[in-house]
This record gives structure tokens, sequence and C-alpha cells, in this order.
């Protein structure tokens, strides 16, 4: 029994896969389907032909692909949107960049595309299957910009990406996947700590310590305070408050200097011809001129005041009155 609908390459076709084959030869890029009514009857494919017995539509390839079990097998998918339609489809066509016509096929004949203005609308996916010695010759590229998602297509990308290791691990750096734990006592910056975790860090944490108040005899929490007429012992005086206190103290006094009539700070002075009223006297200038005084005293009036002892005679060596005063004067220096 013959196969009623079939795909074959046309001889056009087959010369451009058998020259892409060769070495330098240029890959046969296929772009385009067509698709056909075949003039009102269903058509057998003719490996003669160059173009379809009726086109009706045609559009850029939505995938081009290798067929997963049968290596040998390219895979040609075209999409006909819900806007598209009013016609039969009866055959289609498979074409490359350059117009060439690289294969044809029939297909059962239905009126599968109503059209949106007949009140009925639906995308529908057109499949061509040809057979090549080389997959090598056939360059699988398409056109992304007028590709669509069938749900073909969607389904085989999720298990393609199930069955890949395209699944990176959560970082520092990089957002991915992370596997949670429950360890306590791990180092590691990709697992994730689950509420366990955290629960027991916590309660460990909290059982460690119990926080005191400061006292002077011990460290501890302190609340502060900018009081400056507090006695407390457990209050930290903030900067405000030392700050008051140091205000008050600047302003109560001012140093004066000390004058007859008012009390302040003097500066000493050892002079003995001063008129000073602001200095004071140190203790060596006013035991220097007690001793002036005492001098002048003797110096002026010795015979009057110590006369000689009745039945002695002052003798010539004895020292007179102002040499020893002297002597002493010299001895309390020293």
């Amino acid at each position: 029994m013959s196969t009623k609908f079939k795909t074959v390459i046309t001889t056009a076709g087959a010369a451009k896969l058998a020259a892409a084959t060769a070495p330098g030869g240029r890959k046969v890029n296929i772009t385009t389907m067509a698709v056909g009514d075949g003039g009102g009857k269903l058509p057998v494919p003719d490996a003669g032909q160059t173009g379809l017995i009726h086109e009706v539509w045609r559009h850029a390839l939505n995938k081009i692909s290798q067929d997963k079990r049968n290596s040998n097998y390219i895979i040609a998918e075209l999409v006909i949107p819900p806007e598209v339609g009013g016609f039969w489809m009866r055959e289609l066509g498979l074409y490359d960049d350059a117009g060439t016509l690289i294969a044809v096929a029939n297909m059962a004949e239905s009126y599968a595309k109503p059209a949106l203005a007949e009140g009925s609308g639906r995308s529908q996916t057109c499949r061509m299957v040809i057979i090549v010695s080389s997959v090598a010759s056939v360059a699988l590229t398409i056109d992304t910009t007028t590709v669509m998602a069938t749900q073909d297509y969607v389904d085989d990308k999720i298990a393609e990406h199930e069955q890949s290791r395209r699944h990176p691990d959560a970082s520092l750096t990089a957002k991915g996947f992370t596997q949670l734990s429950s360890a306590t006592n791990s180092t590691s910056e990709t697992l994730a700590a689950t509420p366990k975790a955290v629960k027991a860090a916590y309660d460990l944490a909290n059982g460690k310590y119990t926080a005191q108040d400061a006292t002077t005899a011990r460290k501890g929490l302190v609340q502060l305070s900018s009081a400056t007429n507090s006695t407390s012992e457990t209050l930290a005086a903030t900067p405000k408050a030392v700050k008051a206190a140091y205000d008050l103290a600047n302003g109560k006094y001012t140093a004066q200097d000390a004058t007859t009539a008012r009390k302040g700070l003097v500066q000493l002075s050892s002079a003995t011809n001063s008129d000073s009223e602001t200095n004071l006297l140190s203790r060596w200038p006013q035991r220097q001129r007690r001793l002036r005084q005492r001098m002048t005293l003797l110096t002026g009036n010795t015979l009057h005041r110590m006369p000689p002892r009745r039945g002695k005679v002052l003798s010539s060596s004895v020292a007179p009155p102002t040499v020893i005063l002297k002597r002493r004067l010299q001895r309390q220096r020293r």
C-alpha cells in the first residue's frame, strides 16, 4: 500500500544539500514555510516542483531543530496566528533564504483555519520533517523576532531545564537556589538557616546573660541623666549635665588681685625698697628688715644702753657690737 501523505526533497534542494557537505560548502539555511490549498484537491509531492501548486500563506519558521530520537531528522515548525485564516490547507513547502523550494509535502486536507471574521479563530502549528544524510549540511537557525512559543515548545524547554544543571546556588553576591539547614555550629555561607536554628541560637544567647544595673562596684547597664541636683550613684551624667555644672562653676567666681580693701590673689616679692600695696613681702626680706632695725639701734646707742660693768675694763680685743651683729646675720644666712 502506497503512502498517501509524504514529504520529498526537491531536486534543487537535494543539490544544495549535497553541495553543503562538500569541503567549504555553504550550509542550507531553511527560513520559510508556505501553505497551499493544492488548487482544490490533494496534490502528490513531486521532486521536480519549484513551488506549491497554489500557495495561500507564507511566513518565517517558528522553530527548526534536530529530532532528539533520530539524528538525521530535521523538524521545521510554522505557527499560523489566529488573525490569519479562511483557507484550506493541503500542501506545505520549505524554502531557504535564497527562495529555493527545498522540500514539499502534502497533508490531510482540512478547513482548519477559519478567519476571525467568520466568528472563530485559533492558532495552528504545521510541522514538516525532512531526512538528510548529514545534519551538518543544514543551518538550524531562525529569526527569533518572529518566534511564537507553542505549548510543546514550552513543555520541551521546561523538561530540558529540569534535566540540566543550570541551577546556580545562591551566594553572597548572586541569587540562586539554596538548601535549608537547622545546624547551629555551621560556618557555611551557602545554606539558609531555618527558624528552628534561629530559635536555638536565640534561646542559647538569652540564657547566657542576665542584664544587671551598673553600680560603683560592678559593670552593667546604666541610665543617662541630665539632672544637676541628683545624688544618684547608679545614673550616668550626660554631656548636657556636665556642661551645666561647668557653666555654673565658671560663672560663680572670677579671680581678682588682692588690695588693701579686698581679698584676692597676691604675688610674693623679696624687694626691700618697693612701695607696692598689691605684692606680699616674702619671709626673708621681713627678717632682713628686723635685723637692720636692730643693727641701727645697736650702732647708734651702744655705749648708752650697754655700759661697762664695774671693776672690768673693755679689752681692745673684744669685737664691737656691729661686728657681732654681722656675724649673727651671716650665721642665720647659712
